[in-house]
């Protein structure tokens, strides 16, 4: 038995099926400091393929305990309605406002200059150090990223822009109003960043997966005065721009709550829904 399958089995098949939480730090040469990780491994019935998991990395780590994050996985590996992943939460700090948005560009406020070395932190530095410590999955379709508010703006920016890498990402109430000019009256949706982005890349993977949400309470903004607050507004525009690419339907899902607010706890809601689909 090799060190890969010795570290497997001593992780995951603890003969409980609840999942368990590991945490540990790690220090970015490109950022210059600690990111606190949360790893939650699946219980004693997991089944790996080919010795390997799927996985998601979270954005805004911190917030999966604050909607009671390994209650729900327990109770989808209960129901055996998941397919066991390993899930990563990425804490952020007091630069969150700097370390997420995206990497192309900082908004006009100069917010989310730090976004391309957050890219290269996650793609140069965590992922090589989780592949050394846990037997991730090395398919794009096996890998997902996810985030809340902000931090799902900088999980879709990350995995549009690297689909060998990441085959399917999640955004929570999603930050897509990111605009690289103060909102003007005339063309009150120009300038957001990302749906620019999206506009103006010639190539894309057909088979990247798309997963939104919003609540209809996470603001009462409506920019352009149709009845519609900006946070569902700049999704759907977002998801009109990926159909207006080529991307197919099926790849694409929205999860609307009535009553969602901008908080964990509206998230928690989604979250299953969230982890079937992935």
């Amino acid at each position: 038995m090799n060190f890969l399958k010795k570290t497997a089995s001593a992780l995951f098949h603890t003969g409980s099926p609840e999942p368990r939480l590991e945490q540990f730090s790690l220090r970015s040469e490109a950022l210059g400091r600690e990111y606190l990780i949360d790893a939650y491994l699946p219980g004693g019935h997991a089944k790996s393929r080919d010795g390997k998991y799927p996985f998601v990395l979270f954005n805004d780590g911190q917030d999966l305990p604050r909607m009671d994050f390994q209650r729900i996985l327990q109770k989808l590996m209960e129901g055996e309605e998941w397919q066991p992943h390993l899930i990563f939460g990425v804490h952020c700090n007091e630069r969150r406002t700097k370390e997420y948005g995206t990497a192309r560009q900082a908004d006009y406020k100069g917010r989310g200059d730090l976004a391309p070395d957050y890219t290269k932190f996650i793609l140069q530095e965590l992922l090589p150090h989780l592949r050394l410590r846990f037997p991730l999955s090395d398919r794009p379709e096996e890998a997902a990223i996810a985030g809340f508010s902000l931090g799902g703006l900088s999980a879709f920016d990350i995995a549009w822009t690297h689909p060998e890498v990441f085959g399917a990402v999640g955004v929570f109430s999603g930050s897509f109003w990111w605009r690289s000019h103060e909102v003007r009256p005339e063309d009150p949706d120009a300038d957001r960043i990302m749906h620019d982005i999206v506009e103006k890349t010639d190539l894309f993977d057909p088979h990247q997966r798309f997963w939104f949400q919003c609540g209809a309470l996470d603001e009462t903004d409506d920019r352009n005065h149709n009845g519609v607050i900006d946070a569902i507004d700049d999704t759907l525009d977002m998801m009109k721009a990926l159909r207006n690419k080529g991307v197919p339907d099926y790849n694409i899902r929205y999860l609307e709550l009535p009553e969602g607010r901008h908080e964990p706890s509206t998230w928690g809601l989604a979250m299953p829904d969230f982890l079937r689909w992935v």
